[in-house]
């Protein structure tokens, strides 16, 4: 649990307990990346982006990328969510220009070849990554773990990659619900357990990404995304009960405010259809939601629509975040001039 000298000096963890800040901490989902030509500078030194991930040293310095040109109010672990998968023992490799593949589980046998207990002999790295960093961040930085939710992990796994359609992972979920359900229940055991570490080793938040939640019609986003996460937080509180976790389940349109209501989550995550007023009404503290494409844009438009957001979340507890990761071919001048607006905004007067 965080001290109360902690929280006053960490403006995220202030917000995260409830309070509302001003100007609020902002950090940025995929802000250490291949925008940044430091990191572009390192990667290309490295054989694979597994290895980069896996390197503890390497990672650590990639992490710390973002926070010393920008100085963002958190620190968000570079890893993958793909590593749990790959912890579990199913094949995951990534492809220059075409992004993750991974042999693909779609049967109950494949299931059985899933080693659960060996999770953390794969993944121990990043936990040392997590460690380093609570070493090398500044005193004010958070730091952020995270892992994919269990129906967005597992849509991977069954697709073998990413998916614009999702009819293999679907056709399993609604034909066979018991069967699928013995993949998300091991991956929010293997979540859950993986969560756990990252704190131990030093994560002062931790923050689930259920990047395509969107995809489920209601009853299955209920089965799929919400219930899940249900068992996931609950076993991650039986252990740090104190710990906030941000749910961001990119997508969820109206089923917004019943993961905000049921999951257990601390905060909420918002993509960039949902409305700051609307959000607000959920009774959560709430991040988000520029979209991406103004922070590639730059100038006049990003600074607007940043002072509508600021003004749109009214008294909220809110973190200033996007409503999806940074574009790679974002200049990073434009993501300076970002942080200069948010941080140099009237709440007095509602202008930047």
């Amino acid at each position: 649990m965080a001290s109360d000298e902690m929280l006053g000096s960490k403006r995220m963890l202030q917000v995260l307990a409830g309070d509302r800040t001003m100007p609020p901490p902002i950090w940025l989902m995929r802000q250490a990346g291949r925008f940044l030509p430091e990191y572009r500078a390192l990667r290309a030194d490295v054989p694979s982006f597994l290895d980069l991930c896996y390197t503890p040293d390497l990672a650590v310095e990639v992490t710390l990328q973002p926070i010393r040109r920008f100085g963002f109010d958190a620190a968000i672990l570079f890893s993958d969510i793909l590593v749990v998968p790959h912890g579990l023992g199913q094949d995951v490799w990534f492809v220059e220009g075409e992004g993750p593949k991974l042999t693909p589980i779609r049967d109950a046998s494949a299931i059985d070849k899933l080693r659960p207990d060996a999770i953390h002999d794969t993944v121990s790295p990043v936990y040392d990554t997590v460690r380093g960093l609570t070493k090398a961040l500044p005193r004010e930085t958070t730091l952020i773990g995270f892992a994919g939710a269990p129906w967005t992990v597992a849509t991977y796994m069954v697709e073998g990659g990413s998916s614009k359609e999702f009819f293999e992972v679907k056709k399993w979920a609604y034909s066979d619900p018991d069967g699928f359900a013995r993949l998300i229940d091991v991956l929010v055991e293997a979540t859950a357990a993986y969560l756990i570490e990252q704190v131990n080793a030093g994560a002062e938040v931790v923050q689930l990404f259920d990047s395509w939640a969107g995809v489920l019609p209601e009853g299955m986003f209920r089965r799929w995304v919400i219930e899940p996460t249900v068992q996931l937080v609950s076993r991650f509180r039986a252990v740090h009960p104190d710990t906030p976790i941000i749910g961001f389940p990119r997508g969820a349109g109206l089923n917004y405010r019943a993961y905000a209501a049921e999951t257990g989550v601390t905060a909420l995550g918002l993509d960039t259809t949902v409305s700051g007023a609307w959000a607000a009404s959920l009774g959560l503290p709430v991040q988000g939601n520029l979209d991406p494409a103004y922070l590639l844009t730059g100038g006049d438009a990003m600074v607007s629509a940043v002072h509508d957001i600021l003004n749109g979340f009214g008294d909220a507890p809110f973190i200033f975040n996007l409503g999806h990761g940074v574009n790679k071919d974002t200049p990073p001048e434009h993501v300076g001039e970002l942080v200069t607006a948010v941080r140099s905004w009237n709440s007095d007067n509602g202008s930047i």
